[in-house]
């Protein structure tokens, strides 16, 4: 792969346009700056990260979380456009200079797909088609289709979200350029080839999209790949900026959810900057020290931040020197892992240690458990009788549900296979909040007050 390719400003769904420009804002600020003003990324406000939505304590939802990864992605970006120029020199191209733009807005929606309750509401929706009621309907429908509902992604869920013209929008989604929209796909294969994981990048209906732009910046195909067609099958080497949006969620999940862990006081203090500290060389660590000393930071939640700095500091440009380290084999679609396992030794035995502790002691805390149980009912109920509604349109209950369901999605469809994936859109762009009224209203447990 070529930088000069990797970088292009072409807009999906505007490839023969050239739309009038009233300011001087780079084709890619544009792209960030729509993701900012969208609803789908305000819906993030309500959309669990990892604790509940707060109560008296305040902890990361997925707009929080979003932003600080897209800050994290800035910095790797422009880090890394700084090196690579000094290696190129201007032989790069002037559009390598908003690698750290692309990066952050990819950082800006990689979540934006993501179902209400996370990983929970994923699971529900899989297994809703696996293991529930919706079963029988594999008979029904083609096997790629089965594929892409069985192994419901977030992440394919926000290129879908971003590309996919939805009933009333205009051609190309978002209408996104074709480097933002690649750097977002962090498993770019189909969903017949996600594995024991389940992780794809794109259903079978954005299969198209994603394989013009890959053909456009030159995404080589992956090392294990079969042949390109069918679409079922497609897959690809990642585009290189991939690496940077997932380095900036890795740093910023899970640092936060150790700061977060540590305000609900699920991990003391003394654990909390044991874990941080270990990012460390014991001579770093007494300077780490003596700066807190110094800064007069006797608040142990002003230390624990403190610390999160320098530790996100740390491992930012470790996965900068890693990029850089590892650029021929990113280019030439080789590299194996992510950027944060071949990190240096000491950094990646603490990010290690941190992982182990957090599986043990927070998402397997009872609070986020509580959430992943309720969620998940709540989730399975509302894709049990919404799709109950659309093989029944013609029942007096089913028109009621049906009436619910935004223009935007085309749940009147002949087609059974678009009928389903209209109520998927539709309950995956829910928020926690919003998901919970739904289902409290249809189940009679609330009624709305006038």
């Amino acid at each position: 792969m070529e930088w000069n390719k990797l970088i292009s400003n072409r807009r999906l769904g505007q490839e023969h346009r050239h739309p009038e420009r009233h300011d001087d804002r780079t084709e890619f600020k544009r792209d960030y700056d729509r993701l900012i003003f969208s609803a789908p990324f305000r819906r993030l406000q309500n959309k669990t990260q990892v604790f509940p939505l707060p109560g008296s304590v305040f902890v990361h939802n997925r707009l929080t979380h979003s932003l600080e990864v897209a800050s994290v992605g800035m910095s790797l970006g422009n880090d890394v456009y700084q090196r690579l120029h000094t290696k190129y020199g201007d032989s790069i191209g002037i559009l390598a200079s908003e690698i750290g733009q692309i990066v952050a807005t990819a950082c800006l929606a990689h979540d934006m797909g993501n179902p209400p309750f996370g990983h929970s509401g994923e699971k529900a929706i899989q297994t809703f088609f696996t293991e529930g009621k919706g079963s029988y309907l594999q008979q029904r429908v083609s096997a790629p289709f089965w594929d892409d509902i069985t192994h419901f992604e977030g992440n394919a869920n926000a290129f879908r979200l971003l590309t996919h013209q939805f009933c009333g929008r205009r051609p190309g989604g978002f209408v996104m350029t074709y480097s933002t929209l690649a750097s977002i796909v962090k498993y770019p294969h189909s969903s017949s080839l996600a594995g024991k994981k389940g992780k794809f990048g794109f259903f079978n209906s954005e299969a198209p999209t994603y394989q013009r732009i890959a053909e456009e910046l030159g995404i080589v195909p992956s090392s294990s790949s079969v042949p390109s067609t069918p679409h079922s099958k497609l897959s690809f080497a990642r585009h290189p900026l991939v690496y940077l949006v997932e380095a900036a969620d890795d740093i910023c999940y899970e640092i936060m959810d150790l700061e977060d862990a540590h305000k609900v006081k699920i991990l003391t203090f003394d654990e909390t900057m044991e874990l941080m500290l270990d990012f460390f060389e014991e001579d770093n660590q007494r300077k780490i020290r003596q700066r807190i000393s110094d800064e007069q930071l006797t608040d142990p939640n002003e230390q624990v931040q403190y610390l999160r700095a320098c530790v996100i500091g740390r491992l930012e440009n470790e996965c900068v020197h890693t990029f850089m380290e590892h650029e021929e084999e990113i280019l030439a679609g080789t590299f194996q892992g992510s950027l944060i396992d071949h990190i240096a030794t000491r950094q990646r035995d603490a990010y290690q240690r941190c992982t182990k502790v957090s599986k043990a002691r927070i998402y397997r805390s009872q609070p986020v458990l509580d959430v992943e149980l309720s969620g998940y009912r709540i989730m399975a109920t509302l894709m049990e009788l919404m799709t109950e509604a659309i093989e029944h349109p013609d029942r007096y209950y089913s028109q009621q549900l049906i009436g619910r369901v935004s223009s935007q999605y085309d749940i009147n469809s002949p087609d059974l296979e678009t009928r389903l994936m209209a109520v998927i859109d539709y309950i995956s762009g829910m928020t926690d909040v919003y998901a919970l009224d739904v289902y409290q209203k249809i189940c009679g447990i609330s009624l709305p007050i006038i």
